[in-house]
């Protein structure tokens, strides 16, 4: 059987919190591990903070999350309405292999989210980007 979380939030940092504080209310109602659970908070985080500083000029947006949780795997589906922006193929390739202090400041977050999750697919339509993640519950 499985569960369903819909959520949404304007272009604004602040709201964030509120996001977590209901996946973390939802994984816990879901039995997901500790490391599904934070796994899943930090590609949101991620994500979430990509679309809020990149997606629009003006502030002004929405992003809609929602989470299909069942016993073999967690689906995510980031959508919204900012400018669009595939980041599994526009994010520059970080540099992994330089010494900390030599490298450019970000560009590890898109690495992490497809690192973290197990399945990654972006798409546009209808003026909207929609980011689709998949964590599998066990390997």
């Amino acid at each position: 059987m499985s569960a369903k979380l819909s959520l949404s939030m304007g272009f604004k940092a602040a709201d964030l919190p509120r996001i977590q504080s209901a996946i973390g209310e939802f994984s816990r109602e879901q039995d997901w591990p500790p490391d599904i659970e934070f796994q899943v908070d930090l590609v949101l985080e991620e994500l979430v903070l990509n679309v809020i500083h990149h997606g629009s000029d003006s502030g002004e947006g929405e992003i809609k999350i929602e989470l299909i949780s069942d016993a073999e795997s967690v689906i995510i589906e980031i959508i919204d309405d900012g400018r669009p922006f595939d980041p599994l193929t526009d994010a520059p390739e970080p540099d992994t292999e330089s010494a900390i202090e030599d490298r450019a400041v970000g560009g590890l977050g898109i690495h992490l989210v497809r690192t973290m999750m197990d399945e990654v697919t972006y798409r546009r339509e209808e003026n909207k980007n929609y980011m689709r993640l998949v964590k599998r519950r066990s390997e």
